[in-house]
């Protein structure tokens, strides 16, 4: 079956990890990650990012910084001819400093909370939807909800990539999306 949708980790995989990415003028994305994400809009590919923001929960910025910084993104993104179909984001953590999300859940990766309620939302099927990411977390999640997942070595996916458990491993967003869209016939390295 054809791919309809492609989860997308926000920090470290569209974006360079800068450790609780919240302003503006912090953000930044990764080389290729906009032509990616230009590769998917004209395959009329579903992109939906699913990210923990655990800054909330610990206090390091509200959810009107993320939202901020989201339609800041978004209008980035616009720019260019990408249109995101959603935005899907956890501002809890069970270690967190503000009571209100300072809790266990089921949208933080590696639970699949956010991947499955997307899924559910569109009447998308597990074969039908990819799941990348810089983090296991990302790709526990991908595996939770039953899609196929890359593990980019951007952000943290370089250290992470030896206990990994993804279906592939790649250099970036760019390469994976390639592979995704079938440009690369062979799987890129594991």
């Amino acid at each position: 079956m054809p791919i309809r949708a492609v989860f997308l980790d926000r920090d470290g995989t569209i974006n360079l990890e800068k450790n609780y990415v919240h302003r503006i003028e912090d953000f930044e994305f990764v080389p290729g990650a906009i032509e990616a994400l230009q590769l998917l809009s004209r395959a009329n590919i579903d992109i939906m990012i699913v990210s923990n923001q655990a800054g909330i929960a610990k206090g390091f910025f509200s959810e009107a910084d993320l939202t901020a910084l989201n339609e800041h993104m978004r209008g980035q993104l616009l720019y260019h001819a990408v249109r995101l179909t959603g935005i899907y984001c956890c501002p809890h953590h069970p270690e967190g400093t503000v009571p209100r999300y300072s809790q266990l859940c089921s949208c933080r990766k590696p639970q699949p909370g956010l991947l499955i309620a997307a899924m559910q939302e569109r009447g998308i099927g597990r074969s039908e939807a990819v799941m990348v990411g810089d983090r296991n977390s990302d790709i526990e999640a991908g595996r939770a909800a039953g899609v196929t997942t890359y593990l980019v070595e951007t952000g943290y996916g370089a250290s992470e990539k030896h206990s990994t458990n993804a279906t592939y491993v790649v250099a970036d967003l760019l390469t994976a999306v390639r592979h995704i869209l079938g440009e690369h016939k062979n799987p890129p390295a594991q």
